[in-house]
């Protein structure tokens, strides 16, 4: 009982959280001057990426490489294919031209890092299928020019104050962004609790929980930030936070976890990888397809058809 009640006040939480973390992100972005992309892709993404920050590093410091790449490679895979699939029926995604030609394919540079990282043994006879500590720093290195690219975006995307009067004080924006991100992460802890709880009393396996459960309840904020920005048309902002939440999963939270402890690569997690760099090269693919730049309702159906077969297709893995 005490588990489902974990779980409703996870996602009352949750609800709140996303909705307050998209309200102030957007009156920060107009008061600032700052393109309501950069605030998805930086504020947004950091702030609902860290659940996955916090699961990977106590993940970390148990050794448990199973739960860390499964928590990001099936959080990633829930933020493509099922999250921006909800925002993309919901309301069609239009996104800027920078977000085709450099964010989407510097998430896929990410999942092709990893993969290389992730694959000693098929590029090195002498070699064992494990994270280091350094593949750990090259991440962060990654992370870094990331983080470069960034600022230089905001110099050189540099928008116009609003000159209509703020809805908000400098106070309140503040109040709502940290208020809303103490939300988001109190919501998704309580809401993994109670599925991970739940789940093993039905006698799950560790591996399927953080593959599925853990990672879908890390994700939560993601899903409700990017629903609560596309119900508000920001679509700058949905997008925005899935490609940059996928980025710093992979860059920053999957470099801390292998820096704080090697972590060996789980078997069979090719598979699971693969499908992730299918569904990022779709999500580049989809910018062409119909309406140049927008992700269609058509094409969101297909995102999450093929989430619900990942599922199915993990669970029937075990």
């Amino acid at each position: 009982m005490i588990s489902y009640l974990l779980i409703i006040l996870g996602i009352v939480f949750l609800y709140m959280g996303g909705n307050w973390f998209v309200e102030g992100a957007s009156a920060l972005a107009k008061r600032l001057g700052i393109s309501s992309l950069v605030i998805g892709l930086t504020v947004v993404a950091f702030g609902t990426s860290a659940p996955e920050l916090i699961v990977n590093i106590m993940a970390s410091f148990q050794e448990n490489s199973g739960m860390a790449f499964g928590n990001i490679i099936g959080s990633n895979l829930i933020n493509t294919l099922l999250i921006l699939g909800l925002a993309g029926v919901i309301a069609p995604l239009s996104v800027q031209s920078s977000t085709v030609w450099k964010e989407i394919p510097l998430s896929m540079l990410a999942v092709l890092v990893l993969v290389v990282l992730s694959n000693k043994i098929a590029l090195a006879d002498d070699s064992i299928n494990v994270l280091t500590r350094v593949d750990g720093l090259i991440l962060l290195f990654f992370f870094l020019i990331f983080v470069y690219y960034i600022f230089e975006s905001i110099k050189n995307n540099k928008v116009s104050p609003s000159n209509k009067v703020e809805k908000y004080s400098g106070m309140n924006i503040s109040l709502m962004l940290i208020g809303g991100l103490t939300s988001l992460i109190i919501g998704g802890r309580m809401t993994v609790d109670g599925a991970v709880s739940i789940a093993r009393d039905m006698g799950i396996s560790d591996f399927l929980i953080s593959s599925t459960i853990i990672a879908a309840g890390t994700s939560l904020p993601e899903l409700v930030t990017s629903v609560s920005a596309a119900i508000k048309k920001e679509m700058d902002i949905s997008m925005g936070n899935i490609i940059g939440s996928n980025i710093f999963n992979i860059f920053l939270v999957m470099g801390i976890s292998s820096t704080i402890s090697p972590l060996m690569v789980p078997t069979g997690v090719n598979t699971d990888l693969s499908i992730l760099a299918i569904a990022t090269f779709l999500c580049f693919l989809f910018m062409f397809t119909g309406k140049k730049h927008s992700l269609e309702r058509w094409e969101a159906i297909i995102f999450v058809t093929m989430y619900i077969g990942y599922v199915l297709f993990i669970i029937q893995r075990g």
